[in-house]
């Protein structure tokens, strides 16, 4: 019953948020480099942030939450909750008015900062690792933002994530408060509802996807601190193989790869192919679910699993991409 009315009330919030957006013009006007052609609502990943103000006014008023800096024995939920706060607030200015990469990449570090803290990493990991853990960590965000670019993608990528997350979590090992992902997983639906369409009635915009990539990066990132395993990473195979690989050809191009672009291959997809955005975002879902599965079901040494997954993952992506574009230059 908890979670039905978490649901509704967070329905509620959207309904009131695409009140607010609409009045105060908060929307998502078409591109070069856009997959729409309609102005749309931006913001909507606004619930990612409530989903969270939510999730703590529960633990504080049903299960005696309390604010401790000192709680090294589990994660400190406040200070996690900073960070994403953080995050999700210059990203929502970065929506309404376009910001400089340095100004973000401050408050991205401080929001970093918060999250290594809460996960304890500047006590567990070495002193090598934590520079490595900032350069990654703000990589897999961007990748994040990068990927947001059709109705659905984000939304259900997400809840693939959330939902094995969750079964991990249940069934496997218990690595954190079960509540803390179910939060954002209702949150991901809700949103679902409002983008998974042919006409999004709005986006998640950069306080969304940058809001639940820093919630999913805290999570996974418990995940292998709590098992000391690394193969959890591969969960973001889909989303981390094709940025890494659109940069390395943008960058054999002589491209900048901070400009706007469409080279992405799901961009290729619904751009030039005219394919459904649903039907896309459904695929890539479905195959990192299935990735996640033999992760989490198969019994292959940790270097094997990433074998196993890398490279057909890798080979499929540029064969798919390479037949895809060569189809549309022999079209034209």
């Amino acid at each position: 019953m908890e979670y039905l009315i978490i649901i509704l009330v967070f329905f509620i919030l959207m309904l009131i948020y695409f009140k607010i957006a609409d009045k105060y013009n908060i929307i998502d006007k078409p591109n070069h480099r856009s997959a729409h052609t309609e102005i749309t609502l931006r913001g909507g990943g606004i619930i990612f942030p409530l989903a969270y103000l939510f999730f703590m006014g529960y633990e504080v008023l049903f299960n005696n939450y309390r604010f401790s800096l000192d709680n090294w024995g589990e994660p400190n939920f406040w200070i996690f909750g900073a960070g994403l706060l953080i995050i999700c607030l210059i990203s929502f200015i970065d929506d309404m008015i376009d910001l400089s990469s340095k100004i973000r990449l401050i408050f991205h570090f401080v929001a970093v900062t918060l999250l290594l803290y809460f996960l304890n990493a500047f006590q567990l990991l070495p002193w090598w690792g934590i520079p490595i853990s900032y350069v990654l960590i703000i990589g897999i965000l961007n990748a994040y933002n990068f990927m947001d670019g059709i109705n659905g993608m984000s939304g259900l990528y997400s809840s693939v994530l959330l939902g094995t997350l969750l079964y991990i979590n249940q069934n496997t090992i218990e690595f954190v408060n079960a509540d803390f992902i179910i939060y954002p997983l209702l949150a991901s639906i809700v949103f679902l509802f409002f983008n998974f369409r042919k006409r999004a009635k709005c986006f998640l915009g950069d306080i969304g996807s940058m809001g639940i990539g820093f919630w999913i990066i805290g999570l996974l990132s418990l995940l292998m601190f709590q098992t000391g395993q690394i193969k959890w990473v591969l969960f973001l195979m889909v989303y981390g193989a094709e940025t890494i690989l659109t940069i390395m050809e943008r960058l054999k191009l002589k491209e900048n790869i901070f400009d706007a672009h469409r080279r992405h291959l799901y961009q290729l997809f619904a751009n030039d192919k005219k394919i459904s955005h649903l039907t896309v975002s459904v695929i890539y879902a479905v195959v990192q679910l299935i990735i996640n599965a033999i992760v989490i079901f198969s019994n292959f040494a940790e270097w094997v699993t990433f074998i196993v997954i890398a490279l057909p993952t890798i080979a499929l992506y540029l064969g798919v991409k390479r037949s895809v574009k060569k189809e549309l230059s022999l079209s034209k």
